[in-house]
This record gives structure tokens, C-alpha cells and sequence, in this order.
């Protein structure tokens, strides 16, 4: 008998059909991966095999697991079940951690819960699972705030929430999502060690088929609630016999095609960064003890021409989005210049900045979290007019907004909606929309595609490669994914410490990194036909 045994699984929330017989099963010791679009109903799978589906949900079909029937189980029988014998990691590590408990307590809870171990037991069993995922208690003490953690490390704690008592089944729901390539590798390798330790079952949700590629045994194929494809993951991503499979693969490896009318020529410095430092001071450790000083970015100078597209890269940590913010105006350096077309602006005041932020605009990460949930779209894209010298009127306002969303593709008829009534690509849309409604001719954007999935990922890359062809936009891209890299830019610096320790041509420097951080990113970035190589010859 499957540890997880799916069969038939349809579920509507009010009137809108989300799954339609999803079948899918688990043995102990295996990692299946769950992969589609976003929308496509991998993670209401794996809330419906946890029973946390909102109040108007309705599930019809079979989830067994080890025996039990997770359908008719009470809610009682489910609290046994959770964090015992079925744990799961969520996407996103920050809202998945309570910002006011210690680590330490966190993982201690489904300990004491579900055991009753005395306080010292709880405690060594705590300090024991946080050494196993490579938090050791001598850096990382238990009384340690997850603000405290970087991504990678919160990311680490909700894996160490979720093993802490070794469950059967472990629902991995994009794990490594918005971490760097070499935290990405640890956290899988970590992942796969538990399972074959252990011979516990993995769900492993995943947009990522390099990863999926290079760990899943199995693999079952989603799209509008409905599969589309299941097998043997080698088997499956090597024939690419279903062309909604064909699609995914090759929207994985997908390089937009850039115009060569604004190319960059080397010829006009839009902005140039001289020795630039930022040191932190923290806290004193006793009373006549010096103050603590992190020095974030260390002595960095490069020039970024009109026109080009430049990437820098790192690992977590490295620096990468604090020069960002020193570049962009939020911060500024505690040494070195930064200056736009030869005007310093690290040391302007907030007024006059006004003119200079017209030209140089930003795209975050996240553009649910940049966006006001209260405003229309209209309104959040035009945001940034209030920096132009002469105020507009209504109808100049609206005629902006209507060109920066035709400009990106999305319908001016889109104006009056809500950011949730977009999809997570028009949103990025919508950011990018906002940002270019100025005409800068720099935009500094910060991981822009790092949470969406491949289909939607080549959308955006075709938009940056068509917008800086078309409108001549300059832009400096914050990545920890080579592919991106590869993909939309000229050169690429590699950043490590706080330090360019690295620079080149793109292709060049990441076909032959010459750095240790370099050649680190490059072995452990992912890629479908390497792994998928390996796989075969593992198999021969």
C-alpha cells in the first residue's frame, strides 16, 4: 500500500472548479514532484491532503494516507496527524514563522505538543533537529528572532519545524524558491538526505524542472486542476511526449529574443558607482565592549552605460540589495560617489532627488507586497507622476497610464482592478508598468522573477528584452538565477563579502567563472539537460 494514496480528487471552492480527478501516490522513500503553472492547483493538492482548506471548500474523491482516510478524519484526528506524521514546509519562510517567538520556541512547540517530553527533553531535541539542517546552537542560539535569520536560515527553521519529529510524509510546497543557487543545492540536499534517512515520503512542489529533474523520483504533471502528465521523472521530462510538458520545458530554457536598435554601444556613462562602502553598527556585546561593525558593501566601483543590461549576482547575503537601495536613493553609502549622467546624487536632499528618481525607477520582488491591496491598478501605476515637474490632469494622467499598461502588455480597460483580481504575472506586469511610466532610462530590478512560474517567467524576460530594445531602458538586474543572467544581459558582476570579485561578459564569465564565488554559483546552479544527463547515466 502507497503511503499517500490519491484517487479521483475534484474540489470546488463556492462555484469555481479548482482540481478534477487528481490521481497521484506516494511510497515510502520517494520524492514526487507536483509541477504546473501557478494557478494550476498544486498547492490546493497539498492543503487538501493537510484538510487546511478555507470554509467553502468542498472535496470529493479519496486521500489515504498510511491506512487513514484523510477525508472523513475530524479535526481532532488531523491535529494529531500535522506536524507528527505529516509535516509540511511552506513557500514563503517569513509568514510561515511567528515574528515574536524565538526560533527556538517554534521548533520546540510541535515537540512538547504532540509528545509531552519535560522541558529539557524538548530542548535537546530542539538543539539536536537544528544541528541536523545546519544550525548548530554555538551560531545560532535558540533565543534568536527569525528577523535575526537570513532567508536561507528561516528557511532551515521551518524545515526543522517540520522534521522535528520525523514525520512519514513531508509537503515541500516551493522550498527554495527565493533563496540563492548554492542555499538552493543545500536545502535539497538536506531535503534528500531526510527522505532516504529516514524513508519518509516527499511532495515536492516545484516550478523548477532542473530541480525536479535532478532529485524527483516521480512526477505528476498539473494544469487548471486536471493532470496532464505522470511517470517516471527521467522518463516523462526526457520525451516530453504530452506537449503541455513540451511547453514547460522549453519555457524553462527560454531566451527572449533582443533588438539590436538601442543595444548597448559602450558609449555614454548613465551611472557610475566610485569606492562606495556601507558599514552597519550594531550593538555593543557588554558594557565595555566595542561596538560591532558590518561592513555590507566593501569599496565598489563600476560603471552601467545607457542602454546596457548589466547583472549582479551573489549569494544571500552577499551585499547585492544593499547597494541596490544606495543606487535607487533609499540609503546612503558610508564612503565612495554614486552618480547619475556625472551628478552626484548620494548626497542630494529628498527635493532634489525628485528630478533624478524620474530616471531611475525600481521592480521588486514582490509586487503584491509593493502594491497598496486598497487602490486600483490606475492609481498604483501612477504612482510615480507626482515626481514630473508639471502636475497633470486627469486625462494626461489616464493617457500615461493607459500607454505604460499597452506598453506591457495588459488592457487599459485593466485600469480599474484590484492587484488580487491579477494574476501573479500581471502584477509583475503592473510593476513593471509603474516603473517605466517616467521613461527612465534606468531600472534597477531586484529578483523580478524569482516567484513566478517558467510560462510566466519568459513572458517577463521577453517584456525586459522588448522594453530595452524599444525604449533604449538601461537596467541592472539583482539575481541569484544564472538563467536570468544568461538570458537578458550583457555583462554580469559577481558580488561576494560586500565585494566585485568578478566581471566580465556574461557568457564568458559564466562559462568560465574565474572567482571561488563565481565558480560556486555556476556548480550549483540548475540545469534541466545536465541533470537530466546524469539521471540517464545513472540509470545505464
Amino acid at each position: 500500500m502507497a503511503l499517500l494514496d490519491i484517487k479521483g480528487l475534484s474540489l470546488k471552492i463556492g462555484a469555481f472548479s479548482v482540481l478534477e480527478r487528481v490521481n497521484l501516490a506516494i511510497e515510502p522513500g520517494e520524492i514526487h514532484a507536483l509541477v504546473g503553472e501557478s494557478g494550476s492547483g498544486k498547492s490546493m493538492t497539498a492543503l487538501s491532503v493537510m484538510k487546511l482548506l478555507p470554509g467553502n471548500a468542498r472535496a470529493e474523491g479519496q486521500i489515504h494516507f498510511n491506512g487513514t482516510d484523510i477525508l472523513g478524519a475530524s479535526e481532532a484526528d488531523m491535529c494529531k496527524l500535522r506536524g507528527d506524521d505529516i509535516g509540511m514546509v511552506f513557500q514563503e519562510p517569513m509568514t510561515a514563522l511567528n515574528p515574536v517567538k524565538t526560533i527556538g520556541e517554534q521548533v520546540a512547540e510541535g515537540i512538547r505538543l504532540h509528545t509531552g517530553a519535560s522541558r529539557a527533553v524538548t530542548e535537546e531535541r530542539t538543539r539536536a533537529i537544528l544541528d541536523r539542517v545546519g544550525l548548530p546552537s554555538a551560531k545560532f542560539p535558540l533565543g534568536r528572532y527569525p528577523h535575526e535569520l537570513s532567508g536561507g536560515q528561516r528557511q532551515r527553521v521551518v524545515i526543522a519545524i517540520a522534521c522535528a519529529l520525523k514525520p512519514k510524509l513531508l509537503i515541500a510546497d516551493e522550498p527554495t524558491t527565493a533563496l540563492d543557487v548554492v542555499l538552493q543545492a543545500q536545502i535539497l540536499d538536506l531535503l534528500q538526505s531526510l527522505v532516504y534517512e529516514e524513508k519518509m515520503g516527499l511532495l515536492l512542489i516545484s516550478h523548477d524542472l532542473a530541480v525536479v529533474a535532478d532529485i524527483a523520483d516521480s512526477i505528476t504533471v498539473l494544469r487548471h486542476g486536471e493532470v496532464m502528465d505522470h511517470g517516471e521523472t527521467t522518463q516523462i521530462l526526457t520525451e516530453q511526449a504530452h506537449p503541455y510538458t513540451r511547453k514547460l520545458a522549453q519555457a524553462s530554457m527560454h531566451v527572449p529574443e533582443r533588438s539590436s536598435s538601442h543595444r548597448w554601444d559602450g558609449d555614454g556613462t548613465l551611472l557610475s558607482v566610485r569606492n562606495v562602502e556601507r558599514i552597519y553598527r550594531g550593538h555593543r556585546t557588554g558594557l565595555f565592549s566595542r561596538r560591532e561593525t558590518n561592513k555590507a558593501v566593501d569599496n565598489v566601483s563600476f560603471d552601467l552605460q545607457s542602454g546596457q543590461s548589466m547583472a549582479l549576482v551573489g549569494r544571500s547575503g552577499c551585499g547585492k540589495s544593499t547597494l541596490a537601495r544606495m543606487i535607487i536613493a533609499l540609503d546612503r553609502p558610508t564612503g565612495g560617489e554614486i552618480a547619475l549622467w556625472s551628478q552626484r546624487i548620494d548626497d542630494l536632499s529628498e527635493d532634489a532627488l525628485r528630478p533624478v528618481r524620474r530616471n531611475m525607477q525600481v521592480v521588486f520582488q514582490d509586487p503584491y507586497g509593493s502594491f497598496n491591496p486598497r487602490h486600483k491598478a490606475e492609481r498604483l501605476v501612477a504612482e510615480p507622476l507626482y515626481l514630473l515637474d508639471t502636475p497633470l490632469s486627469v486625462a494626461e494622467k489616464r493617457s500615461r497610464v493607459d500607454t505604460a499598461l499597452e506598453r506591457v502588455g495588459i488592457s487599459p480597460r485593466d485600469r480599474d482592478k484590484y492587484p488580487h483580481e491579477f494574476s501573479g504575472g500581471q502584477r509583475q506586469r503592473l510593476a513593471i508598468a509603474r516603473a517605466i511610466i517616467t521613461e527612465p532610462k534606468l531600472i534597477v530590478a531586484d529578483e523580478p522573477v524569482s516567484a513566478l512560474d517558467v510560462s510566466i517567467r519568459a513572458q517577463i524576460l521577453d517584456l525586459f528584452a522588448d522594453l530595452n530594445g524599444r525604449l533604449g531602458i538601461a537596467y541592472l538586474f539583482i539575481t541569484h538565477d544564472l538563467a536570468v543572467a544568461r538570458a537578458i544581459t550583457d555583462t554580469v558582476m559577481v558580488m561576494s563579502d560586500g565585494k566585485i570579485v568578478e566581471r566580465g561578459p556574461t557568457g564568458e564569465v559564466l562559462r568560465n567563472p574565474r572567482s571561488d564565488a563565481g565558480r560556486a554559483l555556476v556548480e550549483a546552479s540548475p540545469d534541466l539537460h545536465k541533470a537530466l544527463a546524469r539521471r540517464i547515466g545513472e540509470q545505464g
